[in-house]
């Protein structure tokens, strides 16, 4: 039996979620304290013996790992442009041209029988985006962007924007749309160049507030109220599911790596710093601040979960981020230091909880490289 009834308890959650978002607002909206950054030099190491590994693990064919899973290549060199490795490198000329050979009559970019459509086109734009210096990949790109928004849950498939799976992105035109797919998603249109109001984009963030832990007028699923902490999970759709779990009462459990992903999302989306999405969102990584795991997987998906991190609270544009204990972060030299203590002698990263492909040293390397990208030390 609960100490408390449902009223009183949804009033608890109500009210202490409020305040968060209180506390968040006051200190997202300060000027905080300029944060000193991580060493230039210990960064650029690091981002050095990184590219090195990479260029020797490199198979002959221009891919890493595996040819059938094209997207840890398109990873690989991604990370390597946003490492200042030149299109015109061998190693990412080789790849570039391996990726080329994806590019389908659709637009897409994928091997023929793959089930990861969007996530491989996606990653791909991001590549040809970063290589396209003198606009050989222009045309690639633009067909690419239309077929991801094709793929995107809509009216296509006879969805209203009251649908729980409406402006979604999955695995694949049939496979039910979630977090982690949408946010790559909507990485690949920025990088296509897409602004805020983009149709596609502003469909998305219908999905992502869906993706919520937050009672609003944003988010019609059942999922919400059984939590309520402000935090993200995998997906409301086809009877919702959360990598972290259920709750006692049915909820999903939020978990540190969609959370940062539906945030920087929805600021992807022009979502306002001081809408209460925004607000709740950043009151639970204050709460759950940490660097020693994925906060709600432990060290599942850890390497991901520092380049959402990463990324996201660069694109909040903070340097010193206070967490909801009165610690005050440099997060940059931190994540810098994890980084370094974490590094193996011959240049690369692993985890050793092997899921989400990160028992493979290739596709954690490639999110660290990524990750490094928004650790340069803070601008004075």
């Amino acid at each position: 039996m609960n100490l408390f009834s449902r009223t009183n308890r949804r009033v608890f959650m109500a009210t202490t979620a409020a305040f968060a978002m209180s506390v968040a607002s006051s200190s997202f909206a300060a000027d905080e304290a300029k944060a000193n950054g991580p060493d230039p030099k210990v960064v650029q190491q690091l981002r050095e013996s990184g590219v090195a590994y990479l260029k020797q693990t490199q198979a002959a064919d221009g891919t890493w790992t595996n040819p059938a899973v094209p997207g840890i290549t398109g990873l690989c060199v991604t990370a390597l442009l946003h490492s200042d490795v030149p299109a015109s490198d061998a190693t990412v000329a080789k790849s570039l041209k391996f990726l080329e050979g994806l590019i389908r009559e659709d637009g897409g970019i994928y091997t023929p029988q793959s089930l990861h459509k969007n996530y491989e086109t996606s990653i791909s734009i991001m590549a040809f985006a970063a290589a396209n210096k003198d606009g050989r990949y222009t045309a690639t790109i633009k067909k690419a962007d239309a077929f991801l928004r094709g793929l995107q849950w809509d009216e296509s498939e006879d969805l209203k924007p009251e649908d729980a799976a409406y402006g979604g992105a999955g695995y694949g035109k049939s496979q039910r749309p979630d977090l982690s797919n949408t946010s790559f998603f909507l990485d690949a249109l920025k990088a296509a160049g897409a602004k805020a109001d983009y149709p596609a984009i502003q469909k998305a963030l219908k999905f992502v507030s869906r993706c919520q832990n937050l009672e609003t007028e944003h988010n019609n699923t059942p999922f919400p109220a059984k939590v309520n902490d402000g935090g993200f999970y995998y997906t409301p759709a086809a009877g919702g599911n959360s990598q972290a779990g259920n709750t006692a009462n049915g909820g999903l459990r939020s978990y540190a790596s969609m959370t940062y992903a539906g945030l920087k999302s929805m600021l992807y989306a022009g979502v306002s710093k001081d809408d209460q999405r925004v607000k709740a969102a950043t009151a639970w990584v204050r709460k759950f601040y940490s660097l020693d795991e994925n906060p709600g997987l432990g060290p599942q998906g850890l390497y991901y979960y520092y380049h959402t991190f990463a990324k996201s609270l660069s694109t909040m544009g903070v340097d010193q981020f206070d967490d909801a204990n009165g610690g005050k972060h440099d997060w940059r030299a931190e994540l810098v230091t994890v980084l370094k203590k974490n590094q193996k002698p011959n240049g690369s990263w692993l985890n050793q909880a092997d899921r989400w492909y990160e028992g493979d040293p290739n596709i954690v390397t490639a999110y660290v490289l990524l990750t490094l990208e928004y650790c340069q030390p803070a601008k004075k």
